[in-house]
């Protein structure tokens, strides 16, 4: 049996010799490589972090002691060390979680990956135990890949100081990366802390400035100055931590295992808060990870072991890629169009942009709220910016677009990349807040593009509007062929019309974004059995274009389709319309429901929420039948309640 294959549980860790933990990070580096080469996954930020998840579970008694990882991401090493070696299935369906996962292990604690968390669950943890009056238990918050530089890890910070006596451990996961390379002024800090000397360096560069300071012949005071200064030169990047009341041991080599247990141990032992600054390597131990420019194998798909090349894959045209192209174009038409991201550059695809326009590009790291907010200034002054990041990281914005771009009736654009079902990375990543959070939002306008033509539209015309935010949101992977239109209803695009069959205008579906594709495949179907079903794209989803009501009122049923979650989303906004103008067609809404949904692929998860033509066109087929027989249908009742 190799060390790997020893490791059930920390207990175990902790009864291995210190000689063997070397071999035991060798293995554990080799396995996160072959298997994350079969699965993809997050291998760079999870193989950088082996000493250190090694040296944790060796110093700190999980779960008694909680170990709290931001981000999620760099927990591969923690999941194997606690028992959980069968990566075959990573991030799909009945495998493991991409993320701590609390249904996995009751070493998880927290897995909603969102970052700059961390260090507030920490906070209350620690002072839960206060109250509970634990004294011996000492909460860990370990927090990298640039999540420090969210303003939240700050906010905790603040309240971490206030208490001298509270036992919490932060470990600065310092590799200088989010994805990229980590941006601003506190990167630029961390930095010169990472070329900071330690103390014993710090009081040998002293010594040395005294030994060449000529004693004889000058007063002592001089000397000491020399000396005072040589120490402050070399340690002062420091105080930054220490001034807040936090005892600061670093920085430390991160790939030291006996160095890292030293200084974890001092940490515990203090007794209050306490930061060990780490110094990692993204990447660690496999060369095409750590030669990896862009991201150092943050979240490759599959790839060859021996080489690091990508496995041969879709060549089917991305949504990230339409977006970044349109910019790229949108760009060189307007001198006053910016784009901003929160530490997702090549992500969301504005590495085209920052290559086209690089005095136009703005990384403000991982602090969306920030984002938001700055864009709101910089469209107040002359400038039209276009703020893109993940859709499920718009919630933690929302109240800067609600109070500052909206009620300030700012010309601000969000991209929304990942919206709808995103899969894989499971519930905290899937995109299906947006049309509902936003339908709150006075005067802003939110676009749900069908296809690469719409997306390419609709960003134009987001972009031109200079009085109020607007809204783009498409989803992850490939762009279904282009879906042209029969005509118009007012501005919304027409797909396919009842009449045009021969039909009677039975059924008139709503087809919010890509679900437009599945409407029309829907009509198709049901028009084989002789239901006369028409299909719109409103294009823009908020506002609806009110011609949609004069176009419901021809029809016996409406439905509406969408990939987001139905409490509050096109379908709540369709029927609230409907109701406004006194049109009592019956409205059935089809979307996701609102739980948090396992990771699996997008199509496994539609077809799990019964967003498949098949389980569609039955549905509307029996109330269509019931409808047209005068009959009552259950779900119309409850839909419209």
């Amino acid at each position: 049996m190799t060390l790997f294959e020893s490791m059930h549980n920390p207990e175990a860790l902790k009864r291995l010799p210190a000689d063997q933990l070397p071999v035991l990070a060798q293995e554990i580096r080799d396995f996160l490589v072959e298997s994350c080469s079969q699965t993809g996954g997050h291998l760079g930020p999870s193989l950088g972090v082996v000493e250190l998840t090694i040296a944790l579970h060796r110093v700190f008694e999980s779960p008694g002691d909680p170990i709290l990882f931001d981000t999620g991401h760099q927990a591969y090493a923690h999941k194997v060390l606690t028992g959980r070696h069968d990566f075959t299935d990573l991030k799909s369906e009945g495998g493991l979680s991409g993320y701590p996962s609390r249904a996995e292990s009751e070493h998880d604690f927290i897995e909603n990956s969102h970052a700059s968390t961390a260090l507030s669950y920490a906070d209350g943890m620690a002072k839960a135990n206060e109250v509970r009056g634990v004294r011996d238990r000492t909460v860990v918050a370990v927090i990298g890949d640039g999540a420090l530089t969210g303003g939240m890890a700050w906010e905790a910070l603040n309240n971490i100081a206030e208490r001298k006596d509270r036992r919490l451990v932060i470990v600065v996961n310092d590799n200088g990366r989010s994805y990229s390379p980590t941006k601003g002024g506190l990167a630029d800090h961390l930095a010169s802390l990472r070329m900071a000397p330690g103390y014993e360096q710090a009081l040998d560069l002293a010594k040395s400035t005294l030994n060449r300071t000529p004693v004889v012949g000058q007063p002592l005071y001089e000397a000491l100055h020399g000396l005072k200064k040589g120490i402050k030169d070399a340690i002062q990047p420091q105080m930054m931590f220490e001034d807040l009341g936090l005892k600061y041991l670093g920085p430390i080599d991160g790939h030291d295992e006996p160095a890292l247990e030293k200084a974890l141990r001092r940490a515990r032992d203090f007794g209050g808060p306490a930061i060990v600054h780490v110094i990692t390597q993204k990447g660690k131990g496999y060369a095409p990870a750590e030669n990896h420019d862009e991201d150092q194998f943050h979240a490759p798909g599959p790839f060859d072991v021996a080489t690091g090349e990508a496995k041969p894959g879709s060549k089917a045209l991305k949504w990230t890629s339409v977006f970044a192209d349109t910019m790229v174009e949108i760009g060189a038409e307007r001198e006053d169009v910016v784009a901003i991201t929160a530490a997702m550059l090549h992500p969301t695809g504005l590495n085209k942009f920052a290559d086209a326009h690089p005095d136009r590009i703005f990384d403000v790291g991982i602090a969306e709220q920030h984002a938001a907010t700055a864009a709101t200034g910089m469209a107040m002054n002359g400038l039209h910016p276009v703020v893109a990041v993940y859709a499920t990281f718009l919630n933690r914005c929302f109240d800067q677009v609600l109070m500052d771009a909206a009620l300030h009736r700012q010309g601000v654009t969000f991209c929304l990349d990942r919206a709808g079902v995103t899969g894989n990375d499971g519930a905290s990543h899937n995109g299906m807040w947006d049309m509902s959070i936003l339908q709150v939002v006075p005067g802003l306008r939110l676009a749900a593009p069908r296809d690469a033509a719409r997306l390419r539209s609709l960003l134009r015309e987001a972009v031109a509007v200079e009085d109020a935010p607007t809204v783009v949101r498409y989803p992850k992977g490939a762009v279904a062929e282009d879906l042209p239109a029969l005509g118009k209803v007012g501005s919304m695009d027409l797909l396919r019309r009842a009449a045009d069959g021969g039909h009677s205008e039975d059924l008139l579906i709503v087809g919010a974004g890509t679900m437009a594709h599945v409407a029309c495949e829907v009509a198709d179907r049901m028009a084989d059995q002789g239901i006369g079903v028409t299909v719109v794209d409103p294009l823009w989803v908020k506002p609806l274009d009110e011609a949609l009501v004069a176009e419901a009122a021809r029809h016996s049923v409406v439905a509406v389709v969408e990939d987001n979650g139905r409490n509050g989303g096109v379908g709540d906004a369709v029927a609230r319309l409907l109701r406004d103008h006194d049109v009592d067609v019956p409205v059935r809404t089809f979307g996701i429901a609102q739980e948090f949904l396992d990771h699996a692929k997008r199509d496994t998860i539609l077809q799990a929420q019964g967003l498949t033509p098949q389980e569609l066109s039955r549905k509307l087929t029996e109330t269509v039948s019931r409808r047209t027989e005068g009959a009552a249908d259950p779900a119309l009742a409850d839909e419209t309640a």
